[in-house]
């Protein structure tokens, strides 16, 4: 179940990173994780939008400004597939989040906007147009999750129930609480995994008083690899930084990173019981 030929409403389904050196950073990425990239921009364009394939399937983008606001330093950006841009942009507003970026036709192949939820974090949503998003998740050098860093979690809870239909399951893990994202009737993920296949991303709280290294409330993305330390040394030796070393999590072996202009992610490589 790692390919896939499009989603359902509510269901985050792309993922892309806005860079202020695109060019350096498809160098960056596309040795880090095996991707081939594709100039989807003419010559004389101002802007850039690389499309990353794995295996020949869409994975991933990364991109420069192009038609909406850019955010303040390089990061990954979570899109969620929808009907339609413009009534979410709408409905997003109605329900206490801010539209950063009006609805325009991406050169990714759909109609996006930028938007945020109460708290700040940004996310998109991606209308389908030429392009179904990822064509490629839950395998190594994939993207495989996106997760939600907030300090208050009931106002989000509200927030994308209202806007997406999305309801939760929360459970403790260690010293904090993970929430489950679902969306009811979805049948993704992989057959084999331990929580419903109704679950699209997940939800962390962060303190009030964050570490220097902790951003404010912001979408997270995850891609898995087959070996976290050696990614984690790729990342280091091709200019990026680790910020938290790899580390066992349930599950997995985890870490995370981020490349030479600053852009976060983290890397998890599953671990298989013996």
């Amino acid at each position: 179940m790692s390919e896939r030929d499009g989603y359902q409403p509510g269901v985050p389904c792309w993922v892309q990173t806005v860079q202020p050196e695109p060019k350096q950073a498809v160098r960056f990425y596309t040795e880090l994780f095996g991707w081939d990239a594709v100039s989807l921009m003419g010559e004389d364009s101002p802007g850039d939008y690389f499309l990353c394939k794995l295996r020949g399937r869409d994975v991933a983008a990364i991109v420069s400004q192009h038609g909406a606001p850019a955010p303040p330093e390089p990061v990954w950006v979570t899109h969620i597939w929808v009907d339609s841009a413009d009534d979410i942009a709408a409905k997003v507003a109605e329900a206490g989040g801010s539209v950063v970026g009006e609805p325009f036709d991406s050169p990714g192949g759909a109609r996006v906007a930028v938007l945020s939820d109460p708290a700040g974090a940004v996310f998109c949503v991606w209308q389908p147009l030429e392009r179904g998003g990822a064509q490629l998740v839950n395998e190594p050098n994939a993207w495989a999750m996106s997760q939600l860093r907030t300090p208050d979690p009931d106002p989000a809870k509200a927030f994308y129930g209202e806007v997406f239909g999305w309801e939760t399951d929360t459970f403790g893990a260690g010293e904090g609480e993970v929430t489950l994202w679902r969306v009811p009737g979805y049948v993704g993920g992989e057959p084999q995994q331990p929580v419903s296949r109704e679950v699209v991303g997940a939800m962390f709280v962060i303190g009030e008083e964050r570490c220097a290294d902790e951003p404010p409330p912001h979408w997270s993305v995850d891609f898995w690899v087959s070996d976290a330390d050696a990614t984690a040394a790729d990342a280091s030796r091709l200019g990026g930084r680790v910020i938290l070393a790899p580390h066992e999590a349930p599950g997995f072996r985890r870490a995370i990173l981020a490349d030479p202009f600053g852009a976060a992610f983290s890397v998890s490589e599953l671990i298989v019981p013996t």
